[in-house]
């Protein structure tokens, strides 16, 4: 999968920490097994948390692609954008990954439970999972460039983020890190234009998987 074009001008907050999606907040515990690992995650819908509260299939999809294509984790450095839930980081810290979950400061609370719930009993294979805020586009040169896998799983879904975006990847992919992206393809969104257009002017990109009955595409730079 890959990523990035020319920046744009800065915007006044793209990056809306309610959306109202959900007018009351409830939490909804689910347990997912993935790769033989069984995650418990808690999802907190509420209108402060907006999209980062669900476990979005796009995210589920990619774990699978993960696993289907033997993808090695277990000693790699991983860094997750827009991690909401933290399913697909997490799971990757506990195959041994040293990971870091990253998502806007609202989302935080959320990431850092899910961690502190899943930590294995006999303690994590590497490091645990470190938890960290990050704005695309604006505090992203306080984060290195020389991890090995950017994991992003259904972020591409507001056009006025997208060269924030791949600014962002593009900095931490400077040392040659490989990302895989899995979207669901929302044409209201623009979503197609992000791959079509955007994705290909910095970096090579590979369209590794379809999902038709769920429209998600994993693609990978």
């Amino acid at each position: 999968m890959s990523i990035v074009r020319k920046p744009v001008p800065y915007q006044e907050d793209p990056f809306p920490a309610d959306d109202c999606l959900f007018a009351e907040t409830f939490s909804l515990d689910s347990v997912f097994h993935l790769m033989g690992e069984e995650l418990r995650i808690n999802q907190v819908f509420g209108a402060d948390l907006g999209v980062a509260a669900p476990v979005w299939e796009a995210a589920l999809h990619l774990c699978r692609y993960l696993e289907d294509e033997s993808v090695e984790l277990r000693g790699r450095r991983i860094i997750e954008l827009g991690a909401g839930t933290g399913l697909v980081g997490i799971l990757a810290a506990r195959l041994g990954a040293e990971v870091t979950l990253t998502d806007l400061p609202l989302a935080l609370p959320q990431l850092q439970a899910n961690v502190s719930a899943n930590t294995p009993s006999d303690g994590w294979p590497s490091v645990p999972p470190t938890v960290l805020p990050l704005s695309w586009g604006r505090d992203h040169l306080n984060f290195p460039s020389d991890w090995d896998l950017v994991l992003c799983a259904d972020i591409i879904y507001l056009p006025e983020t997208y060269p924030l975006l791949v600014e962002t990847l593009a900095h931490l992919c400077r040392n040659g890190a490989e990302v895989y992206l899995s979207s669901k393809m929302r044409k209201e969104h623009r979503t197609p234009s992000f791959y079509e257009e955007f994705l290909p002017s910095r970096f090579n990109v590979e369209l590794v998987c379809h999902d038709d009955k769920q429209n998600n595409n994993p693609a990978r730079r």
